[in-house]
């Protein structure tokens, strides 16, 4: 008799569990039916801060303006359906966040080392408000610039005075690093790895800067005879252009396997110029030499896989004969021998009007068909989304009218995330759906799905988000066919899945409604 009323009461508490959904309870259950697939493309811009050419918007602004444009700028790329921001944060030794390690920056407030009053992290904030709008950040460094010609004067507070023994000017007044010395080395790789100790950032990135342009030091040699001669006294056998890109390469590597080390789910990606060398392939027979030139080897680094992502920087036109982007993006195409994420840099400025709408969809358009499997691109830079509402629209309406996951790093991990527990309650005529995470400092957002008859959509959301509300009953407008019928359809399913910081997106919990309209 006890066994039987243990049976009983075992039932009596299993209904309660499954029936009545509209009370406040976890419910996990494994979701079988096919969902919509939400797509993956990295779809982010760049914002300079060195001249203060994207934000902020002029050195010494309040911080309350500034921390205006940044909202402005977070909500624009939002709006767009962009996903994440590649965010200057390092543009001449010195930062736009405190550290120990090199002064604030003079593009900030004005005047080298001065910290921002009233006090504020600018780069936590950008962090914190770019992911409240589930949109990546990674922290863009220049790791040999130490003084830039529009960036004040050189203060006691720089490196250029810190560690002269480091840094050569260059003839048009240029500061650079040396990056033969071990001690240059030594100091930007501390900076990148405070960041990553410090910071929730997504990525760590490095642009075309590596040594410098040659007119900055009027088409003379590198001034590194130091270094050089150093170098040759320790029994060095490399000829000097080799000894420079061996420089460099070690530092790339060291950057690429420090990060790895220390917070494996920071990706490290670099936007070298877009021409390896001139003949690379043979139909272009124009372009600069970085090779020789800047001796950066990123067709070494792409061959490696001592990167997560590269950019190249194809700022030329499709039709460009010399210079095509088409032609171009498939050189680097083919050199990914390790299978790392290709997202070209567009010039989105390089047009005006109709012909910037149209120069940039089609190079969109061109990458997904290269890349279908994991296609994106980065946009230089952010200006032109601001000063041509038409551009940003067409983007938004166009290519990017769907929101979008950025792709997954299977050679980082493929471990699946774990399920999010989620509870539902009704509320009047709406649905409040809410959840928690076991291991939420490794989830970067959350899928909700939900079908309405039968069409399904989603909403991408933010991991700092915890709870949203969906409608029960949800409204047809008239077709535009003559029929003035207003009608509605219900809410049936709904489900709700977590994905991680590598991008892998987790099983998916159903939620029973079928009860609540009961």
């Amino acid at each position: 008799m006890n066994k039987k009323r243990f049976l009983f009461l075992i039932l009596i508490i299993l209904q309660f569990l499954l029936s009545d959904c509209s009370s406040n309870r976890l419910v996990s259950h494994k979701f079988t039916e096919t969902l919509p697939t939400v797509p993956r493309e990295f779809r982010a811009a760049w914002v300079a801060t060195v001249a203060n050419i994207n934000w902020p918007s002029d050195k010494g602004l309040p911080v309350e303006e500034q921390k205006h444009e940044v909202i402005k700028l977070l909500d624009l790329l939002k709006a767009s359906h962009f996903n994440a921001i590649i965010l200057q944060v390092r543009p001449q030794a010195d930062a736009i966040y405190p550290s120990d390690l090199e002064p604030w920056s003079y593009f900030l407030t004005g005047k080298q080392g001065q910290a921002p009053k009233p006090y504020y992290d600018p780069l936590k904030f950008w962090i914190e408000q770019a992911h409240k709008r589930g949109l990546e950040l990674h922290a863009w460094l220049n790791p040999y610039r130490a003084h830039h010609l529009s960036g004040g004067p050189v203060t006691e507070t720089s490196i250029v005075k810190k560690r002269p023994d480091l840094v050569v000017k260059l003839e048009t007044g240029y500061w650079w690093l040396d990056p033969g010395k071990k001690g240059t080395q030594d100091h930007s790789y501390n900076v990148v790895m405070d960041i990553v100790k410090r910071y929730d950032v997504d990525g760590i990135h490095f642009d075309d800067y590596f040594y410098p342009y040659p007119s900055y030091n009027n088409n003379k040699d590198f001034p590194d005879e130091e270094s050089w001669q150093s170098y040759l006294q320790k029994g060095g056998k490399l000829s000097r252009p080799d000894w420079r890109r061996q420089n460099v390469n070690i530092f790339i590597k060291r950057i690429y396997y420090g990060i790895k080390k220390r917070k494996p789910s920071v990706k490290f990606g670099i936007s070298p110029f877009g021409v390896w060398r001139p003949s690379y392939p043979p139909s272009v027979v124009a372009g600069f030499d970085q090779y020789n030139e800047l001796y950066a080897d990123a067709k070494l680094w792409l061959n490696k896989g001592w990167l997560d992502y590269i950019t190249p920087q194809l700022y030329w036109p499709i039709n460009r004969i010399e210079l095509s982007f088409p032609v171009l993006l498939n050189w680097w195409k083919e050199e990914n021998k390790k299978g790392r994420h290709l997202w070209p840099g567009l010039n989105i400025g390089i047009k005006k009007g109709e012909n910037a709408i149209d120069e940039t969809i089609n190079q969109i358009m061109i990458v997904r068909g290269m890349l279908p499997k994991s296609p994106g691109e980065v946009h230089w830079s952010i200006e032109p989304l601001i000063t041509s509402p038409d551009l940003a629209q067409a983007i938004s309406e166009g290519p990017y009218k769907e929101p979008a996951l950025t792709p997954k790093y299977p050679w980082l991990s493929k471990k699946i995330p774990k399920l999010p527990e989620v509870k539902v309650s009704k509320e009047n005529d709406s649905l409040t759906v809410s959840w928690k995470h076991k291991n939420l400092s490794n989830i970067s957002h959350l899928i909700l799905y939900y079908k309405f008859k039968n069409e399904w959509d989603y909403r991408i959301l933010s991991s700092d988000i915890k709870s949203q509300k969906v409608p029960l009953i949800k409204k047809i407008n008239p077709s535009k066919n003559g029929d003035l019928t207003e009608t509605t359809e219900t809410l049936n399913t709904i489900a709700i899945s977590s994905v991680d910081k590598f991008g892998n997106e987790s099983s998916v919990v159903k939620i029973p409604i079928s009860n609540i309209y009961h």
